[in-house]
């Protein structure tokens, strides 16, 4: 089955063509890179993901839905099951590490023996279980973008996306993070990953998508491909 389906995409600005009739589908458990140059349309694209813009054409089907018909008052259910991770981390810099994750659940009314069970087993997944008690402002970089990825693990959502989650850190915490995303793929939760980070492509055999100038201009297994 099919999770995700990319059908013909355009988006259009007065100036520019984000996106030009882009096309492709993902499958439950898949990792993939979404990379290009600057302005190539690797944002835009995951913004209409998680309904944060809409195309001037086609449609994003999500589990056989268009994402872009779905009502104003569905839209949390949708967000619930794609989590995003951010290049700016977006913790909460008042909160310690249990409680970023914790608010993420608390928004949705889950009751505190859900929380108090849910919350300590996605930051051992991240690695993250000793610094419970810990602010983010005591954390690394690398140490903050594990929170950011606990936390969108909060919901167990079907898919990850990610926004150049390396932008800010070291390599040596790129690893780390990386790590990470793909023990959480190991266990099921499909992967978008948008970089600029050809290293980190390189390294791993995962299917990459090449964007340039809003078109897909190859789709294969492998890495950058300059």
């Amino acid at each position: 089955m099919t999770l995700l389906v990319f059908d013909r995409l355009t988006k259009e600005y007065p100036s520019i063509k984000a996106l030009d009739n882009v096309s492709f589908a993902i499958n439950p458990k898949d990792f993939v890179f979404i990379v290009g140059p600057s302005g190539a349309g690797k944002s835009t694209l995951l913004k209409m993901l998680i309904r944060e813009d809409s195309p001037t054409s086609g449609a994003i089907y999500f589990e056989s839905k268009n994402i872009f018909e779905i009502s104003h008052k569905d839209l949390p259910e949708l967000r619930r099951k794609i989590g995003v991770v951010f290049q700016d981390f977006k913790v909460l810099n008042s909160k310690t590490v249990f409680e970023n994750v914790a608010v993420a659940l608390e928004v949705v009314d889950t009751p505190i023996h859900v929380i108090k069970e849910v919350v300590p087993n996605v930051l051992s997944l991240v690695g993250l279980l000793d610094k419970v008690n810990s602010y983010p402002t005591m954390l690394s970089g690398g140490e903050k973008q594990r929170l950011a990825i606990a936390r969108a693990l909060a919901h167990e959502p079907e898919v990850i996306v990610a926004d150049e989650p390396t932008g800010m850190i070291d390599p040596l915490a790129s690893e780390d993070v990386m790590n990470v995303f793909e023990k959480v793929n190991s266990l099921g939760t499909t992967i978008i990953m948008s970089t600029h980070n050809q290293e980190i492509v390189n390294k791993r055999n995962k299917r990459v998508i090449r964007l340039q100038k809003g078109k897909v201009i190859s789709d294969k297994n492998g890495g950058y491909n300059e």
